[in-house]
């Protein structure tokens, strides 16, 4: 069974296009080290709750786009390989994120429900 790491952060809007490169430079090294699909959302529609939502989960400014990812492997046994490995390489040495990572919020999953049209 597949297995998905999830990310949500705050972009400034300026970053976009610096996000965009980032996740595509970190795109090889995913499926180098076994991931099978890589996807990245830049917030279009995402409201504001009433007691929690996304904004404020990763505190999101007035500057910011809530970005919401994921990283699917084939299996958590892959995808904790992949971690090691991403956190070993020396290509991953230098790269500047060009958003808040300690706003970021993140988490592995195991799907329960997954179709397709």
């Amino acid at each position: 069974m597949s297995y998905i790491d999830g990310f949500v952060l705050a972009v400034p809007k300026a970053n976009k296009q610096a996000y965009l490169e980032m996740a595509q430079k970190g795109w090889p090294l995913f499926k180098e080290f076994g991931a099978i699909r890589h996807v990245e959302c830049w917030g279009d529609d995402v409201p504001k709750g009433k007691v929690t939502d996304f904004q404020g989960a990763v505190k999101a400014k007035d500057d910011e786009i809530v970005v919401f990812a994921w990283v699917e492997y084939p299996s958590k046994a892959v995808r904790d390989a992949a971690q090691k490995k991403m956190m070993e390489d020396p290509r991953m040495e230098g790269w500047k994120m060009p958003f808040d990572g300690a706003r970021m919020i993140y988490g592995g999953f195991i799907p329960i429900h997954d179709v397709s049209a």
